[in-house]
């Protein structure tokens, strides 16, 4: 009984993403549409990408960042909500460079 019991003691508990974190997270991009954006992401083998731009569109599973390269032409990029909740991006909002809020809520501390 007692291996058992030190077994059971060595998992470790993992939070799943809920339909709900979605609707919070996706709720809290969409008081914020047509504000400005920051989004840094990984690109792969040491490499981060910055877009920086304003929130366009949020829809049912993504949403869509507009990002003006010249006066002529933007480039539009788009994510999930589950890479903003799985940290996967992080999002910043207008000068001050607050981060979300509807990210740390939803995620446990670290």
């Amino acid at each position: 009984m007692r291996n058992v019991l030190r077994i059971f003691e060595s998992f470790e508990v993992i939070r799943l993403i809920e339909k709900s974190d979605l609707k919070v997270c996706r709720s809290g991009l969409e008081e914020r549409i047509g504000r400005k954006i920051w989004l840094k992401s990984k690109g792969g083998r040491k490499r981060t990408i910055i877009h920086e731009g304003y929130l366009d569109t949020c829809s049912s599973n993504v949403f869509t960042v507009r990002c003006p390269v010249t006066s002529a032409y933007d480039e539009y990029v788009s994510f999930s909500y589950v890479d903003v909740l799985t940290k996967v991006v992080e999002i910043r909002f207008d000068k001050e460079m607050d981060s979300m809020e509807c990210v740390s809520e939803t995620l446990p501390p670290a």
